[in-house]
């Protein structure tokens, strides 16, 4: 069960997006390590899927090599509710990365965090590797406080790059791939607009040709 904080009033929700290798790890933990300067009790969450890069797999690892002490969550409702047992009175902030791979029951606990008086920092790519929202992060970005949206370096072409290129024997995946992938350089590219790459399938991309066509002409 969620416990106030002290001295009363709702939290913040903080989220931090974008592609891989844009910086959104290393963002969360330069949060949480001010949030250490200033006293406040920190905690710091993983998704039990994430254990790439670190020696100890519940740490958060920026792909800089920057670490935190975290705790790993199941993606069960016995996990994502043992959150709330773990954000006792003195937690002030409550940090999540790769948010992206929580069922959406995470929402209304990390809601619960912030009607509770916690701020919370949550980190997690807002596409996947078909360039399409991913998971719970278009909802978590709509109810937000504060969005911040990173951006990655195009590794074809030098410049900012919001997308993802998950590769399979050095080719782009195809879109009927498995959503969630876990790997890091050796599969993902972060690419721009031009140079992403995908086969998305023409009755998907004539749905989204069409939605964006009635949304200008409702604007009209």
């Amino acid at each position: 069960m969620v416990h106030n904080n002290v001295g009363g009033g709702k939290g913040r929700l903080e989220v931090i997006c974008g592609s891989m290798f844009s910086g959104k790890t290393e963002e969360l933990i330069r949060r949480l390590k001010r949030a250490d300067y200033a006293h406040q009790k920190v905690l710091a969450l993983k998704h039990h899927l994430d254990k790439r890069r670190s020696i100890s797999p519940a740490n958060l690892t920026s792909h800089q090599g920057l670490e935190r002490v975290a705790f790993m969550v199941g993606d069960n409702a016995l996990g994502i509710e043992k959150v709330l047992e773990m954000a006792t009175p003195d937690v002030t902030v409550v940090g999540i990365d790769e948010v992206q791979f929580f069922s959406p029951e995470i929402v209304n606990v990390i809601c619960t965090l912030v009607e509770h008086g916690k701020r919370v920092v949550a980190a997690g790519l807002d596409l996947d590797f078909r360039g399409e929202p991913f998971g719970v992060m278009p909802v978590l970005m709509a109810i937000a406080d504060e969005v911040t949206k990173l951006k990655a370096i195009c590794t074809r072409c030098g410049r900012e790059a919001h997308h993802t290129q998950r590769l399979v024997n050095g080719n782009p995946a195809k879109y009927d791939d498995p959503q969630i992938l876990i790997g890091a350089a050796e599969c993902y590219e972060a690419r721009c607009r031009d140079c992403f790459i995908i086969d998305k399938p023409a009755k998907i991309l004539a749905f989204t040709q069409a939605a964006v066509g009635w949304r200008q002409g409702t604007a009209e």
